[in-house]
């Protein structure tokens, strides 16, 4: 506050004083820290002009801690020589005195003492001199007295490269009588109430003037969401390879889309409505390529295009129940059904990320939606290495080098792999090998890119993975009769496969 001690005596001195006072001095007479003056001055400005404050900056000479421990109990040279008795003294005994090594050599350098090494118990230490005048302690007596000008430039250059003298840049304020000076303090008013008003008190009042320059506080802002900034870091890295992003914005999709046209049968357990959200209305979609309806039918029940089918009914009033998408790569089928009817054929890289809804058990790693990033490359003559290697690619952009791959089945993709990286995790007991699964990556079945209309021979790889931190597995240590080794998942990987798409270098 303002009105404390410290401020009070400062304007009764300062109302006695001609001209202003110096902070620092007005500390020293008042026997309290400098910054405890700086305190009253600056919540003596923030009252008005009742006083004006300019800072200034002065440098000045102080002593360090070993400096003042010698302007207090003398040099090290100085301690030294007294304790040398006239019949000498041994020089090892010497040596283990508090100031022996350091006051020894300048002792020795002023002549004040010599060393009979002839000695009979060894070398000896003698006085040279009857008395000596400690003049590092008396130039360090008047530094602490505050004149520090009586010594010369080398004087003071010696006593700080023994360290016991040091320059420091000090800060003080200049204060003077304001334009409103008072002794008195009475405290401004910061609002102007209703009741002042009604009154009429304010007009007596003083007020706190407005500091249009002084910085608001920050309002609190949004921030991004983890997982938008996971897509974002995903979405970045797919469009640096050359992929394209699709259209995802239909939440709502047909059993067609969703199961039938990615060749899986309508009597697979994930269309049942344990694992599938269904709509009562519209339950029906209305709309659908029928050239391509027949097409697909012809495949489930017959075969086709090298496969011999399900051999089931097919029925259309199936394929067109509308349900909460369980997966983006409907919207992967919708895509290749648009490439196939373009003529000619042209190679394409598609991807997407966007949310999809299953039918699950809520718990901790559970919910009944969340997101999901689909991947798909259609071109002459692709590979399962073409996949591998593009995954390598992918992962390599997200700092993740060490894969392995694990062959798995999917319905409406063959061959299908699983992706395993590994992770060094630094656990309580030292560093750890983690194994995280990735979800399925997959050469997407060969019936279904023909089955849209496109030509034969047009493989196309899918890429299906969650953009959020999947389960990590730690490959524990396993005995094998003596020596510990770590699980087969935890070997290293393999060497990277070339890909045409991206070459080995």
């Amino acid at each position: 506050m303002a009105d404390g001690p410290v401020a009070e005596v400062l304007l009764q001195r300062l109302e006695a004083a001609d001209g202003g006072l110096d902070s620092a001095e007005l500390a020293a007479e008042l026997g309290v820290e400098h910054q405890t003056v700086v305190g009253a001055v600056k919540s003596l400005q923030a009252l008005g002009e009742i006083i004006e404050a300019e800072l200034r900056s002065t440098k000045r000479w102080e002593l360090t801690a070993e400096g003042e421990e010698i302007a207090r109990e003398g040099s090290h040279e100085a301690r030294v020589f007294r304790s040398v008795p006239p019949e000498g003294l041994p020089q090892s005994e010497l040596m283990r005195l508090p100031s022996g090594k350091v006051g020894f050599s300048k002792a020795m350098s002023n002549k004040w003492i010599r060393v009979d090494k002839s000695a009979a118990d060894g070398p000896r230490v003698f006085r040279v001199v009857d008395s000596v005048e400690d003049e590092v302690q008396r130039r360090l007596q008047l530094v602490q007295g505050g004149q520090a000008e009586k010594l010369g430039e080398k004087e003071r250059s010696e006593l700080r490269k023994r360290k016991l003298l040091t320059e420091v840049n000090l800060k003080t304020y200049w204060v003077s009588k304001g334009s409103a000076f008072s002794t008195s303090i009475s405290k401004q008013e910061t609002e102007l109430s209703p009741e002042m008003i009604s009154s009429g008190s304010w007009r007596d009042r003083p007020f706190k003037p407005y500091n249009f320059s002084a910085h608001g506080v920050l309002p609190d802002s949004g921030h991004l969401h983890p997982l938008l900034k996971v897509r974002t870091q995903f979405r970045q890295i797919f469009l640096e390879m050359g992929f394209t992003e699709m259209p995802t914005d239909n939440y709502i999709e047909s059993s067609f889309w969703n199961f039938d046209a990615l060749f899986q049968p309508q009597q697979h357990p994930a269309r049942d409505q344990h694992d599938t959200f269904f709509l009562r209305d519209p339950a029906q979609a209305q709309q659908l390529p029928m050239d391509y309806v027949h097409r697909v039918k012809r495949t489930h029940s017959q075969g086709g295009y090298g496969s011999q089918g399900y051999k089931y009914n097919w029925k259309l009033d199936e394929a067109r129940k509308n349900l909460l998408r369980t997966h983006t790569t409907s919207a992967s089928a919708r895509a290749l059904y648009r490439l196939a009817q373009k003529k000619p054929f042209t190679a394409a890289k598609y991807f997407s990320i966007d949310r999809v809804f299953r039918n699950e058990t809520l718990d901790a790693t559970h919910l009944a939606e969340f997101h999901q990033i689909e991947g798909v490359v259609a071109d002459h003559g692709l590979t399962l290495g073409h996949l591998m290697g593009v995954l390598r690619e992918f992962f390599s952009k997200l700092g993740i080098t060490q894969l392995r791959f694990k062959p798995t089945y999917n319905p409406y993709t063959e061959p299908s792999m699983e992706v395993f990286s590994y992770h060094q995790a630094r656990g309580a007991s030292g560093t750890q090998r983690m194994i995280i699964s990735e979800p399925d990556n997959d050469q997407i079945r060969h019936q279904q890119y023909p089955g849209a209309g496109g030509p034969q021979g047009e493989p196309a790889d899918g890429v299906r993975q969650s953009p959020v931190p999947p389960r990590c597995r730690t490959g524990a240590p396993v005995d094998t009769g003596g020596r510990m080794t770590r699980t087969a998942l935890d070997r290293p990987p393999s060497p990277r496969p070339c890909c045409p798409l991206h070459p080995c270098q």
